[in-house]
């Protein structure tokens, strides 16, 4: 899988890691913009243009006053432990509530997206309480000859989360073509969803799946805060009879457990997503979650379809790095 690129062609740690790393020295260690330049082997303007690009930002006040060699260090960590291209690691919000975490890490992901789609892409799209959140910091140019391709069908009746809304405005943003998967989440039978795809207009969107440039996804636990049973897509008793067949991972609305396999129950047949084996074939892979609760389900989900950039919190960064230590002890 290719490593994106953003903006012109300049990789993330070539950018954002030298804007982080001036607003370090000039604001954490004292030193004068010439000093910093100095250091950095840059020039005096360059450095006052990436330190008013950080204040513009807030990574000032997110990253440097809340601890950025912590959350550098665990990234670098990631990176080396589950073969990423690049993680991006935040603060962990002062509230665990979810909906906090969600925002946490949907800011980073919405600001690594304003960055990194290029021209020419096709862009497949989950949905979720984080990818919401990322629209609050997504300003991208707009770019040409780009596709937004939902990954998953809809609900009746939306409360937090809306798929049909996310993928529209993720795709008029860029200034895209929008496909929308416009069928049920569920739906009652394996034909039921062979005709929706077959007969009524959804093969377009499985067509796109398969040559994906760039995919990004989300992943929830399972368990009394998953946005499964919180948002009322399953009851409570599915729920535990997923529990009890070993799941651990809801991906798109596909039931995993640890080491990312889909687990025995009746619901992952009758889910209208493209499959997760289709998935896993895009170009690069971006997977945001965050929270320590959900490290479980980043790991199998990175075992299901791989990563390319993780985008999560340090909480969830280091149960992640606790889990491959036990495994490689």
């Amino acid at each position: 899988m290719a490593k994106l690129r953003r903006g012109t062609h300049t990789a993330y740690s070539e950018t954002a890691s030298l804007r982080l790393r001036a607003a370090w020295l000039y604001y954490n260690q004292g030193l004068t913009q010439k000093d910093v330049a100095e250091q950095l082997g840059i020039s005096r303007t360059t450095v006052i243009r990436l330190l008013d690009e950080a204040m513009r930002r807030s990574e000032v006040q997110i990253w440097i006053n809340e601890g950025i060699d912590d959350c550098v260090e665990l990234a670098i960590k990631l990176e080396r432990a589950y073969g990423l291209d690049e993680a991006i690691v935040v603060p962990s919000p002062a509230s665990a509530d979810v909906d906090a975490q969600a925002k946490s890490v949907g800011l980073a992901l919405g600001q690594f997206l304003t960055e990194a789609i290029p021209d020419n892409y096709t862009i497949g799209v989950g949905w979720g309480r984080t990818m919401t959140a990322s629209l609050a910091s997504f300003r991208p140019p707009r770019r040409d000859n780009c596709k937004v391709v939902s990954l998953l069908g809809g609900i009746v009746a939306v409360q937090q989360t809306n798929p049909i809304d996310y993928t529209w405005r993720l795709a008029s943003q860029l200034g895209a073509e929008c496909y929308m998967f416009l069928a049920p989440l569920l739906v009652d039978s394996i034909e039921t969803k062979r005709n929706l795809i077959e007969k009524c207009g959804l093969e377009a969107i499985y067509r796109l799946a398969e040559s994906l440039d760039l995919a990004i996804v989300s992943c929830g636990d399972i368990g009394p805060r998953s946005t499964s049973l919180s948002e009322g897509f399953i009851s409570k008793q599915v729920l535990d009879q997923l529990i009890e067949a070993g799941c651990v991972c809801d991906t798109m609305f596909n039931f995993l457990d640890a080491e990312g396999n889909s687990v025995d129950h009746p619901i992952n047949k009758r889910v209208m997503s493209v499959d997760l084996d289709t998935l896993k074939k895009a170009k690069h892979i971006v997977l945001s979650s965050g929270g320590a609760h959900r490290a479980l389900a980043i790991r199998a989900t990175i075992k299901r379809i791989g990563c390319n950039t993780l985008i999560t919190d340090e909480s969830a960064a280091k149960a992640l790095l606790q889990m491959a230590m036990a495994k490689a002890a």
